[in-house]
């Protein structure tokens, strides 16, 4: 025989409404008669709710909520992605530019030649005594190892992810204000000058840069828009500090005075070196030229010293060269701006192949 509860048991509300109201499921009711006290009892089959309605609209909530969260992961992953490649790439270039700096050797430059070469090393490739590349290489190693770890959700020191895309977002910040204070000095301390190291590590840095801030939308940056201030602020006076310091030196040489001197020619002319230069005079071929300079020099070791002798040298600064000095009249009237120059019918020439060439027509 079932069992029968009644509605009005006391047993029936100690049991249901502690946790929840009972549901009532849409089930045929049974109305069954009993002897029991000559009463009629209605029989209701209930089932009691293990958790109540706040529960169901909580997993409802999280039901709903899953799947944008979810969606937001792929984007992340791929940001990450790209960043880990570009900063490998970064990273290669710098270790490079690196080795190239700490052995004294010259760089491969496949555009801009050797104004590339003079650019890596000016007094510009160095921070504070630190050469520029081993600081980017830190730099882009820093953001390839963070990426990947923030792709595999595996952060060191217990972080949690959005203290990493923080961490990331600031050093890609703080690389594109770098470049952009490098490409000012590029463009106004080397005008006409070319580096493609230097304009690929400012693509690089920009490109990471802008990566981040697209993963970041609108309202996360509005957040963090004085954090990246301060941090581009902070690379400005950083670097302006570093060549600020480094000002008074170049000032201190244009002080020094240069007495005028002679140097010997210590090698001994060719037959063809002797003919050249008689040649050289006869056509009134003039070589422009300063005491200090040491291309001139070696030009007038080629000949050799009695090859020398007939050359139609003029000398720029036969007083001696201190700060304000000018040029003698006859290089001002010739238009010389750098030395050696050669002015033969009339052409003006800074190497002494052309020499050659004109001997050879």
């Amino acid at each position: 025989m079932a069992s029968m509860v009644s509605l009005s048991s006391p047993l029936f509300w100690s049991q249901c409404s502690q946790r929840s109201a009972p549901r009532f499921t849409p089930r045929r009711i049974d109305g069954v008669k009993s002897a029991w006290d000559g009463r009629t009892f209605l029989v209701l089959p209930v089932r009691c709710l293990s958790s109540g309605p706040s529960q169901d609209a909580e997993s409802e909530a999280e039901t709903t909520s899953s799947p944008s969260s979810s969606s937001s992961s792929p984007a992340s992953t791929s940001t990450y992605k790209w960043c880990a490649a570009l900063g490998g790439i970064g990273l290669v270039e710098t270790a490079y530019l690196t080795y190239l700096k700490l052995t004294n050797s010259d760089a491969f430059c496949p555009v801009g030649g050797g104004t590339c070469g003079d650019i890596l090393n000016s007094d510009y490739a160095v921070v504070f005594g630190v050469p520029l590349p081993l600081i980017g290489m830190v730099a882009y190693g820093l953001v390839a190892t963070l990426s990947l770890q923030l792709t595999r959700k595996n952060l060191p020191f217990g972080l949690e992810e959005s203290n990493g895309r923080l961490i990331l977002l600031g050093s890609t910040t703080s690389m594109a204000a770098a470049s952009s204070y490098f490409l000012y000095i590029l463009g106004t301390k080397f005008s006409g000058a070319s580096c493609s190291y230097c304009l690929m590590s400012a693509l690089l840095s920009f490109s990471l840069f802008f990566i981040n801030l697209k993963d970041f939308g609108l309202q996360e940056v509005q957040k963090v828009v004085g954090l990246q201030l301060c941090i581009a602020s902070l690379v400005f006076v950083t670097l302006n500090t570093s060549y600020g310091a480094s000002q008074p030196v170049s000032s201190s040489v244009a002080e020094i005075v240069l007495p005028y001197f002679t140097t010997e020619i210590t090698t001994s002319s060719s037959p063809f070196a002797l003919s050249l230069a008689k040649h050289l005079r006869s056509v009134g071929a003039k070589m422009y030229g300063a005491f200090w300079c040491s291309h001139c020099l070696e030009q007038k070791q080629m000949f050799g010293r009695e090859a020398a002798k007939l050359l139609d040298y003029v000398e720029c600064f036969p007083d001696g060269y201190k700060k304000g000095t000018k040029m003698a009249k006859a290089c001002v009237d010739a238009g010389i701006e750098g030395f050696p120059i050669w002015v033969i019918n009339g052409q003006v020439s800074k190497l002494l192949s052309s020499v050659n060439r004109f001997m050879g027509s």
